[in-house]
């Protein structure tokens, strides 16, 4: 269930792969993580962030569902909440108990029945969260992008209250939940705009161009199953169908012009020049 925040969708993924008698109802109990250093506060579970309550000691819980929230994937455990953030290389398999470990497992779930939910992460920035309200860590995020109620308005209204670049803006997730780099560039290339267009300054027309190309270069990287453009990651083909993410000097889809790559607050930028002329800020 490897995800890197490439936007394939984790909680399809994570039912697909659990036992087909616990899919509907009693998913799992999660017992105690496979690494015994657990201490009550701010610990580490093997190479994993973990944070947990300070008067939280059993983990013992009934999983009936899982949900997704921006990048987080959650798990509704009656009275608390688990949260887990994939990061870079996150990676979520529901195996069977003796199976063999994985080179880069680094967290584990005891679950019943001889099943475990295992975290494997390459690149060891993935974090897992237990709390009581997960209003905590996921109250700041912006909207999602897929929501019904994400209408061009709204989007025309968030970006008229900001005077910023629009490739840094769409990445900040209190912006909008779940961009990342690749949809942000994919994005911009649909809506023909520039990565430092100011957000003030996009008229209607644009904004509304902005907003479909933000669901549709989500939708089909979803269709896609992600994108893996490297070893760590797995299962998806959106690499195969990018527009101009990794593609400096490749001549443009729609256009034919190269391809060009920029950095624009620390991130690799890939844009078309002709298509996405750099007008007014």
């Amino acid at each position: 269930m490897n995800s890197r925040n490439h936007f394939r969708d984790p909680v399809k993924l994570f039912r697909a792969q659990t036992p087909a008698p616990q899919q509907r109802k009693r998913i799992a109990t999660i017992g105690q993580a496979a690494h015994h250093d657990a201490v009550l506060g701010h610990l580490s579970v093997g190479s994993t962030r973990f944070e947990m309550l300070a008067n939280r000691t059993d983990l013992r819980h009934s999983i009936h569902d899982v949900q997704r929230r921006g990048k987080y994937l959650v798990f509704p455990l009656g009275d608390a909440a688990m949260l887990i953030h994939l990061k870079m290389s996150g990676d979520l398999s529901v195996v069977r108990t003796d199976s063999p470990d994985g080179r880069f497992e680094h967290t584990r779930f005891h679950l019943e029945d001889g099943w475990d939910l295992r975290f494997a992460d390459a690149r060891k920035f993935g974090k897992v969260f237990l709390m009581d309200d997960p209003a905590g860590v996921l109250g700041a995020l912006g909207p999602e992008p897929l929501a019904d109620d994400f209408s061009a308005r709204v989007l025309r209204d968030r970006l008229r209250r900001h005077a910023r670049s629009l490739k840094p803006l769409l990445l900040d997730q209190t912006f909008i939940a779940g961009l990342g780099n690749i949809y942000t560039d994919e994005a911009l290339h649909r809506a023909r705009l520039h990565p430092l267009r100011r957000s003030d300054r996009l008229s209607d027309e644009e904004t509304r161009r902005l907003w479909r190309g933000i669901r549709a270069a989500l939708r089909q990287g979803l269709r896609h199953n992600g994108a893996s453009i490297d070893w760590v990651y797995r299962g998806g083909d959106f690499q195969n169908h990018f527009r101009v993410y990794q593609r400096a000097g490749e001549p443009c889809p729609v256009c034919g012009t190269r391809i060009r790559r920029i950095v624009v607050g620390q991130r690799g930028t890939h844009y078309c020049p002709s298509c996405q002329p750099e007008r007014r800020r």
